[in-house]
């Protein structure tokens, strides 16, 4: 155990691109919850799905030659599968504020999901539905979003490798940088199989705990000296998120910068991408900025955006103590400052 604090990722938030907007909702009857992204005016979109087990919805659209220009909002949502759902609750709440493709008789808000697994958090069978996608919405603004034990990230759990009663609290986290002018920002619900790693010293902050509770094992060398994994059913983990810019982008550069975006969980996960994790990066670009610094600042700099939130994700999750119940077994699953 270390005695010397986590060093914090440096400040910022999605929501300091213009035109991005954040809400959560939290179900109080278990943690779990999710996250509306909203870019109300349109932004373009792209998308990339790393993990072989994901959950997701309305991805083929924001391929670069599919028809669809822009899209109003993204969901992430826990729940696993069922809490696709959410993403209907926000296109309801966006119909009512007259957003999305016109269509001559109507307008059709376009909302991407992805979804992480958390059922195994308390019982399983509450989960985000639409009216939690439409609360979302309700709450969505331009202010610093919560982070931690919230929305998406509300039953988030990182190393479980090892299984979950070795694993530690996950969550949810934002950060955004900024270069002449131009804002990318990144917001991710970090529910990893592997621990996260500090992606400038590659400490490890968080994960697969030491048998006795107290330390953590570091997976990576854990698994190289030869220590096996616990069974794992596929799909029980997960990281997902999204990238924005206010900077002028292409359908297809969106789709690039969600791309390079997963090199930022690559420098923040380790192991990322793996049979048990669905993990998915979207990316909106606003255009609001009326400018572009060009593609090797604009990926650098979401690259970033993607490791400091999935940081700031775990440096702001709190301690969960969940008692059995009929339906769901007990757990403990610390914080990364517990653990210092």
């Amino acid at each position: 155990m270390s005695s010397s604090p986590l060093p914090m990722a440096p400040a910022g938030s999605i929501t300091l691109v213009q035109g991005i907007e954040v809400g959560h909702f939290t179900d109080t009857r278990r943690p779990t919850g999710c996250t509306a992204i909203l870019a109300k005016a349109g932004a373009v979109g792209g998308v990339d799905v790393r993990g072989a087990a994901p959950g997701t919805r309305e991805t083929d659209l924001l391929h670069p030659t599919n028809l669809v220009e822009r899209v109003h909002g993204i969901m992430l949502a826990g729940g696993s599968a069922w809490g696709l759902d959410a993403a209907s609750g926000a296109m309801r709440w966006l119909e009512e504020q007259g957003v999305g493709l016109d269509i001559s008789v109507g307008r059709i808000p376009l909302v991407p999901a992805a979804v992480l697994f958390d059922v195994l958090v308390g019982d399983m069978r509450i989960r985000p539905d639409a009216h939690a996608g439409y609360a979302a919405c309700q709450a969505a603004s331009s202010a610093m979003p919560a982070q931690g034990n919230v929305g998406a990230g509300a039953g988030a759990a990182v190393g479980k490798i090892f299984g979950i009663q070795r694993a530690m609290k996950g969550g949810i986290g934002t950060a955004s940088v900024t270069v002449d002018g131009v804002t990318v920002g990144a917001i991710i619900a970090c529910n990893a199989l592997g621990d996260v790693l500090h992606p400038d010293t590659a400490q490890v902050v968080a994960g697969a705990r030491t048998s006795d509770g107290l330390g953590l094992i570091d997976t990576r060398r854990a698994l190289l000296r030869g220590e096996p994994p616990q069974p794992l059913l596929a799909g029980t983990n997960t990281t997902i998120g999204v990238i924005a810019t206010d900077a002028t982008i292409t359908k297809a550069l969106a789709s690039r910068l969600a791309t390079v975006g997963h090199d930022g969980l690559a420098r923040a996960i380790n192991p990322v991408h793996t049979m048990s994790d669905g993990d998915t990066l979207f990316c909106l670009g606003t255009g609001a900025a009326g400018r572009s610094p060009g593609m090797m600042v604009l990926a650098t700099m979401a690259a970033e955006a993607v490791a400091q939130a999935t940081l700031q994700a775990v440096l702001h999750a709190n301690r969960l103590q969940i008692d059995a119940g009929e339906n769901h077994k007990a757990l403990h699953l610390p914080s990364a400052a517990d653990l210092q």
